[in-house]
């Protein structure tokens, strides 16, 4: 099973072989789904915001802050928030380089967040650049375009947690720059 339940306590995230983090998909008020383009990739490795949770941060803390590492911007509002970790592994090769080879992979809380801004509000030009490009897509395009290795995880949250964009849309969300 890929969410494991378990506490989500600071101090307590299970399996230590797996980095704590957090995943964001970000959604204009079309419902399509922000991606970015790995900046430290060959090949055009398209991914959902995600990072690290910091040993002082609980999962809101660390998703703001890399909203703003990563997209220079942190004017969202959380449509859902998992109530469970989500696990994914890194390739062998991948997983030898990153962080000093000490992870396998990354276990994630994952949100669903609704973009407030407009697009000329996401810098990705940002100190610690992770993305060179970035799009919005449709639901349906993005299993083909992100790397190999997450799709089951993208999978997973679709699956559990898409429900949830459905009913947000009683509420009015602001339309995308070019309409």
């Amino acid at each position: 099973m890929v969410c494991d339940f378990m506490s989500f306590s600071n101090k307590e995230f299970g399996d230590p072989l797996y980095r704590p983090g957090v995943g964001m998909m970000l959604l204009n008020g079309e419902n399509k789904i922000f991606l970015g383009q790995r900046a430290d990739a060959d090949l055009p490795a398209w991914q959902m915001p995600q990072g690290g949770i910091g040993p002082y941060e609980d999962s809101d803390e660390a998703m703001l802050r890399e909203l703003q590492e990563e997209l220079g911007t942190r004017n969202v509002e959380i449509i859902v928030k998992s109530k469970c970790w989500y696990k994914y592994d890194l390739p062998p090769r991948l997983a030898e380089r990153l962080w000093g080879g000490k992870f396998k992979g990354q276990k994630q809380i994952w949100y669903i967040l609704r973009f407030k801004g407009k697009d000329k509000d996401i810098n990705i030009n940002t100190y610690h650049r992770e993305f060179r490009a970035w799009k919005w897509v449709d639901k349906e395009a993005v299993l083909d375009l992100v790397v190999p290795f997450k799709r089951p995880l993208y999978e997973r949250i679709f699956k559990d947690l898409w429900e949830y964009i459905d009913k947000s849309q009683d509420s009015p969300t602001p339309k995308a720059d070019n309409e």
